[in-house]
């Protein structure tokens, strides 16, 4: 039996109906927008485990891996060996994605290094402005990782496992901690590209696998259409809109109950959550209010998709409280030409994120936002000459650099390193496993504790294996 219609409900839908579309609209987005908040995403009972220095997260994440030996991680050694052999007790048994059969040499650094700010971290000169911001940030100098080639790898940064089917990053923090935000997801991803050979991202990357997909990512594009059919067609006004949607809710709400499907209930809240984004997201998107000088900070003057344009964002989605904010800038593949298409990354992305940090800190977010800026992987410290062109560096897992800045985490400090050629992390490791941890941590979470059932077991974000947090790198 259908249930009893809301006779309170009915009555606006009615009065909204017979107003004008404006005054229509704008009661009807008043009344949705507390309706929605008792759709919001809720986290897990007994969530945060502890007081957490973080409320969100944006990754800034360099997609193709940038080299660490031309960003935070001078090695003067290879400097030295410059087109020397590469020592076989470096490489002796170890994964070398496209280098086999090859005659492996040094490749020295291919710029120069300062230290910067009162904390004198050591950064390279293709990061001016990275550099300005030295004193907030915390540099990893030993991450590493599994998987040597891309997508493996990406799956590895975003899932914690290089198998399929594994919630992302972003979808495990939402399950957790839920959303604080009524009318844009939870989880949003932006993209770019500039440089070298973009790779492909597949949308697996920012899904949510066996937990409920309305904890998945979802894909805003920075240029035309935000997202693709969000918008009315012409004629259908927002009252009949909410009609419509009151009317599948309301039938999908009777084969939830007769199913138990809980996907169901997903459907529901998407379309409310859609139907919220028709007026929030144009909003957002819109940045002609932002002042100049905050543009200017920026380098960006219209929704162009560019990096410099989705940072701006970023802080914007930080403002409206949404939880995990993630840019990909892909480009940064640079098996060849290492100097022209580092020249290019860095100018697309730098600036940038050093104007993220900055104008989080001046507006009070960067206290309880963990910034995070980094790839999949890093560079061998082997040249490579790909298609006749100037040298670039191969794939690499032993040993590459990150930053993190923000909530909880130590400003102006550098953790870990690589030996004396950069090749593997011997000081501190960081795997990636641990990288998670800390993140989870500072969000209040306890990582071994946040898991889901899937197929008989219990799955978490760092695995079956041991993962630390990297406690010296807290506050």
């Amino acid at each position: 039996m259908q249930p009893a219609a809301n006779p309170l409900r009915l009555n606006r839908r009615s009065f909204l109906g017979r107003s004008s579309l404006g005054l229509g609209a704008a009661a009807l987005w008043s009344m949705t927008e507390r309706e929605a908040a008792a759709d919001r995403i809720q986290g897990l009972a007994g969530l945060p485990h502890f007081p957490a220095k973080a409320k969100r997260v944006i990754f800034l994440y360099m997609s193709g891996g940038p080299s660490h030996l031309e960003t935070f991680d001078y090695k003067p050694e290879l400097a030295r060996l410059d087109r020397r052999p590469m020592p076989a007790s470096f490489t002796a048994g170890q994964p070398i994605a496209q280098l086999q059969n090859q005659e492996l040499k040094c490749l020295a650094p291919q710029t120069r290094f300062r230290r910067h700010g009162k904390s004198g971290q050591e950064i390279s000169a293709f990061l001016p402005n990275i550099s300005r911001v030295a004193d907030d940030i915390c540099i990893l100098r030993s991450v590493h990782t599994d998987q040597i080639n891309h997508d493996p790898a990406h799956m590895v940064m975003n899932t914690g496992t290089a198998i399929p089917g594994r919630p992302s990053l972003g979808a495990w923090v939402l399950y957790g901690l839920g959303s604080e935000c009524d009318n844009l997801p939870g989880f949003v991803v932006l993209t770019s590209q500039g440089g070298r050979n973009p790779q492909p991202l597949a949308a697996r990357q920012w899904g949510a696998a066996m937990l409920p997909s309305r904890l998945q990512g979802i894909k805003l594009a920075s240029t035309g259409e935000a997202v693709n059919y969000l918008r009315n067609p012409p004629g259908v006004a927002a009252s009949r809109q909410r009609d419509v949607i009151d009317t599948v809710s309301q039938l999908n709400g009777i084969h939830a109950r007769a199913t138990a499907d809980p996907e169901i209930d997903t459907r529901i809240a998407q379309y409310e959550m859609a139907f919220q984004m028709q007026m929030s997201v144009p909003e957002l998107m819109d940045i002609s209010r932002e002042p100049a000088h905050v543009k200017a900070r920026y380098g960006v003057t219209s929704a162009d998709g560019s990096f410099a344009y989705n940072c701006l964002l970023a802080r914007r989605l930080a403002e409206r409280g949404v939880r995990f904010i993630q840019l990909y800038h892909r480009g940064w593949d640079h098996h060849d030409n290492l100097v022209p298409y580092m020249n290019t990354c860095c100018r697309l992305c730098d600036g940038p994120s050093a104007a993220l940090l900055e104008d989080l800190k001046d507006r009070g977010l960067l206290e309880d936002t963990l910034l995070i800026w980094g790839g999949e992987f890093g560079r061998t410290p082997m040249v490579q000459f790909k298609g006749g062109g100037l040298p670039g560096r191969d794939h690499h897992i032993r040993g590459f650099s990150m930053w993190l800045a923000g909530a909880g985490v130590k400003p102006g400090f550098t953790y870990g390193g690589t030996d004396d050629l950069g090749y593997r992390a011997t000081e501190n490791p960081v795997h990636v496993h641990d990288l998670h941890a800390t993140i989870l941590h500072l969000l209040g979470i306890d990582h071994m504790r946040l898991n889901a059932r899937s197929q008989g077991l219990d799955v978490r974000l760092t695995g079956v294996e041991e993962a630390h947090v990297v406690g010296d790198i807290l506050i």
